[in-house]
């Protein structure tokens, strides 16, 4: 009771501007997809608009603490549900063809985020963000990194609004792009599963295509397998970040400080891993109508939860930010973002030629 009383007010306004954005999303005007934008980044904005209407609106007693909860807490159920989705077997099997375009992505993407947080001196947590933001899987890499490096909302908000800019234009100008050089249907679902950001974007993107060339799902099947496969590999980047973090604190405290792992260590990250493990499993049982049940409805149903859950989370961040400072500090993450893109997008192209995939 003491827990609902405390928190109750500021979930729920989460939850109402997480449930507006959801129904935004899966709008369609004109022929354009709201899918595009997606349901978390709408929160994000609504709840920076909402502070920047009505000032510090989620420093007020009754709602400081329940928001603050959603943006620690939620987001990292958020990351824990998502393992559910993933099962491990399919998606090495099925996707195995692509770790070695994924694989190079990620180092390019990393290593460009690592080189112009030197030259344009962007913040380091922003920069790491970014790049894995770039190079995972968007917005869902952020919430599984953030708590890991300790980033603060503005932090997260800077990187979510970055990675949705070039989300949106790599959804737009993709299959375009993708037909005008010639890809092949597999060819191109490699690309976007590799060389978009986020989920919602390169579902967008391979539907697109799919109605262009009237393939009827095919290129979307492979080019979200594709991604899942990327997906995996918040676990080692998460991991190691949280080494790098114990061996820093550890430095800075001086001789004789004691830093505790158990403290950092990303605990959800396991659960994360143990999530897909059940769904793994589950796979190889023989069918019947737990198993018809567990893939058809309670998978589903996670997914949804997940993405839902990061939509509040973004929503609590997005009320914890000022939208005019985030807005002054954005130019050197975009450009930062911008190049991270383009290295991505190229490195997708050319390990396509190489191997032979194109």
């Amino acid at each position: 009771m003491n827990f609902i009383k405390k928190n109750g007010i500021g979930i729920l306004t989460c939850i109402i501007i997480a449930g507006i954005s959801t129904f935004l999303a899966g709008l369609s005007i004109g022929g354009f997809s709201f899918e595009v934008i997606g349901a978390p980044v709408f929160a994000i904005v609504f709840g920076m608009v909402i502070t920047a209407i009505f000032g510090k609106f989620a420093s007020d007693d009754r709602v400081k603490s329940g928001i603050t909860f959603t943006s620690k807490k939620i987001l990292q159920w958020a990351v824990i549900i998502l393992g559910f989705t993933l099962n491990i077997k399919t998606v090495l099997s099925v996707g195995g063809k692509s770790l070695p375009v994924i694989i190079s992505t990620i180092a390019v993407s990393l290593i460009v985020a690592f080189v112009m947080c030197k030259i344009l001196k962007v913040d380091k947590k922003v920069s790491i963000l970014v790049g894995v933001g770039s190079s995972i899987c968007g917005g869902s890499a952020i919430a599984a990194t953030a708590p890991v490096i300790d980033a603060d909302d503005e932090e997260i908000a800077q990187s979510i609004s970055v990675i949705f800019l070039f989300n949106v234009i790599a959804a737009l100008i993709f299959p375009t792009f993708g037909n005008a050089i010639g890809l092949t249907n597999d060819g191109f679902a490699l690309f976007a599963g590799t060389a978009v950001n986020d989920t919602s974007s390169v579902t967008a993107a391979a539907s697109a295509w799919d109605s262009m060339k009237g393939t009827e799902g095919m290129v979307l099947a492979q080019a979200t397998t594709v991604k899942l496969t990327r997906t995996l590999a918040i676990i080692p980047i998460t991991l190691v970040l949280a080494l790098i973090r114990t061996k820093q604190e550890k430095k800075q405290g001086g001789e004789g400080t004691k830093v505790s792992l158990k403290k950092i260590f990303p605990w959800f990250i396991l659960y994360f891993v143990i999530a897909s493990l059940i769904t793994t499993l589950v796979a190889v049982l023989p069918e019947s109508g737990f198993t018809a049940v567990y893939n058809d409805y309670f998978v589903k149903g996670a997914k949804w939860l997940a993405k839902f859950f990061i939509s509040m989370a973004m929503c609590a961040i997005g009320l914890n930010t000022n939208i005019v400072t985030l807005v002054k500090k954005g130019g050197k993450p975009i450009a930062m973002g911008f190049c991270c893109w383009v290295c991505i997008t190229a490195v997708s192209l050319v390990m396509q030629h190489v191997l032979g995939y194109w």
